[in-house]
């Protein structure tokens, strides 16, 4: 009895002690932000020693009382620790985010905005203390939107377009050129007017693609998310279903299957002489490969772009389309151009071929990003569906052909359709993520720390020079720059010289913490590469393509002078 009464005077204490403690703080004083952008309300919560709390968001959370045009987004919270029941648990001083945005339906004024923070202790013995709330005080200042000159807009409308045009260079998007290449080769010996209506079939393909893009982000922004170019590569689901098409795409390019629907042998012969509907799907790959691709010039246009209305941001992605479509736009309008293309002949089906390999090259690179996302264990499932993926595209090219029947070819259908249904049920049901870590790191380059960010500020209140890398699984650009440029021996060795401390940030999956360092510079997905400088409170932002050249010099600039001991 008397112990039950002392532990009991105990919890006492710690409650009053703990009611004593200024638990809840509000780090925004204040809060400026312009009408249709994007805000944070930083919240400190105090943990007493001794005590934790539990991600369970019905006892832990952050609510706003919504003013009309005031949109709460998320809350996002700090990492935390896992017990072994897997819940993730906080001791001492945590940072609470909370997401927010300003429509254009509030007026430009001040506002007081109701913060509500709920939270419950516990002891590490499985008592709890009962659960609070605090109720805070946040003064808003809404200021009038970003006015943007004609001569800004045209200047960020100029990049997007050159940022298009490139796009048609990179590695990510090569499989669907190449293979557009082959088609308009075939082509050129058909009617001149059918070549121009083969390259509009492929622009509005990507314009297409662009559109439904453009309309995702603005849903997505509106309602609070946090976008970025190539945000949907973060979805294990895309990119399992893209992963899915392009195998099955190179399959196609060995002939081992020809897509028609049963019973239509006839009108697929008619369609084929033309194929605008290949022409226009070729358009929509090419887009879907390139969102990996941040070339340059399209960093600075899209980060500009997410920032803005939504007209804004439809103009900027429609003019990134166009430029990706331009040079077989010109082709289409020039077609004495294809005179550059050898003539047709055998080698036409070996390039064919070729082509079937790079596709299932893009698909191991798919293969990798899933790796990262979802853990060896979960890829072996995903390896296993790629049988049944194969099995499915073997019935049907075998069987679905005109020289069966009707019901022969509608029976292996189904099957065909049934078999991957039923496979991706029982294989793609992922158990717990066994994810690896998001900023891994090569064994061979293990001169690189994960990116913390109170590690880097601690460096450079120290004064020692940094170097930031951010990547992802899915960025080629970035994979690019790393085998040329960072890991090479001339720069890593300049590293070690200038006793730069070099740290990765892994943006493969929804980071918020990254996304905001994104965001403060501007960009509007990766790479971002940075280099602080002893005595410089400002960075060097390096373009998305970097060289050997322009990293050695601008490691030059470090003097072992300036590098405090």
């Amino acid at each position: 009895m008397l112990k039950r009464l002392g532990v009991l005077f105990a919890l006492i204490l710690m409650a009053i002690s703990f009611l004593s403690a200024e638990t809840v703080e509000l780090l925004n004083s204040k809060l400026e932000v312009k009408i249709g952008e994007p805000a944070q309300i930083r919240i400190k919560v105090n943990i007493p020693d001794s005590l934790h709390a539990t991600l369970q968001e019905d006892y832990f959370y952050v609510d706003v009382d919504s003013i009309s045009g005031i949109l709460a987004g998320k809350t996002i919270y700090p990492e935390g620790t896992k017990n072994e029941n897997g819940d993730i648990q906080y001791k001492g001083s945590i940072e609470l985010l909370k997401d927010m945005q300003i429509s254009d339906k509030v007026k430009p004024g001040e506002y007081q905005l109701k913060v509500k923070v709920g939270y419950q202790f516990c002891f590490d013995t499985g008592s709890c203390l009962l659960p609070e709330e605090v109720e805070l005080i946040l003064p808003v200042t809404v200021l009038p939107a970003a006015g943007i000159g004609f001569a800004d807009l045209i200047k960020f409308i100029l990049l997007a377009f050159i940022g298009g045009i490139i796009l048609n260079v990179m590695p990510c998007v090569l499989p669907v050129l190449s293979i557009k290449a082959l088609s308009i080769v075939k082509q050129s010996h058909q009617d001149k007017k059918d070549i121009l209506k083969h390259s509009l079939a492929y622009m509005f393909g990507i314009l297409t693609s662009f559109l439904v893009l453009s309309i995702v982000v603005i849903i997505i922004k509106l309602s609070g998310e946090l976008v970025g170019w190539g945000f949907q590569f973060q979805n294990p689901t895309f990119v399992i279903v893209l992963y899915s098409v392009i195998f099955v795409f190179a399959l196609s390019m060995f002939d081992l299957l020809v897509f028609q629907a049963p019973g239509m042998g006839m009108a697929y012969q008619a369609s084929s002489k033309s194929g605008f509907a290949g022409s226009f799907l070729s358009g929509i790959f090419a887009v879907v490969l390139a969102t990996p691709c941040t070339a340059p010039f399209l960093g600075a246009a899209l980060g500009f772009a997410f920032t803005q209305t939504p007209l804004i941001i439809l103009t900027i992605f429609l003019t990134v389309g166009l430029g990706l479509a331009f040079p077989f736009l010109m082709i289409g309008f020039f077609p004495s151009s294809i005179k550059v293309f050898p003539k047709p002949g055998n080698w036409m089906n070996i390039f064919k071929e070729a082509m079937g390999f790079l596709l299932l090259g893009t698909a191991v690179w798919l293969l990798n990003v899933l790796y990262t996302q979802l853990g060896g264990q979960n890829l072996i499932r995903i390896l296993f569906f790629t049988v049944i993926l194969g099995l499915s595209a073997w019935m049907y090219g075998r069987f679905v052909r005109p020289e069966n029947s009707k019901k022969v070819q509608w029976i292996f259908t189904i099957i065909a359709i049934l078999t991957i249904i039923v496979g991706s049920v029982f294989l793609l049901n992922f158990k717990e993520s066994t994810t690896i870590e998001g900023s891994k790191v090569s064994e061979a380059h293990d001169i690189w720390k994960v990116f913390n960010e109170n590690e880097v500020k601690a460096l450079l209140s120290e004064g020692k020079p940094v170097f930031i890398d951010f990547y992802a699984e899915w960025c080629m650009t970035c994979k690019a720059n790393e085998a040329s440029v960072l890991w090479s021996e001339d720069v890593e060795n300049m590293f070690e010289e200038k006793e730069v401390v070099l740290f990765r940030g892994d943006y493969t999956k929804k980071d918020p913490l990254i996304h905001q360092w994104l965001k403060d510079f501007k960009k509007a997905g990766v790479p971002l590469y940075l280099l602080y400088l002893p005595g410089k409170s400002e960075p060097i932002v390096f373009p998305e393509l970097i060289t050997k050249p322009m990293m050695l010099d601008a490691l030059k600039q470090i003097e072992k002078s300036q590098v405090k001991e």
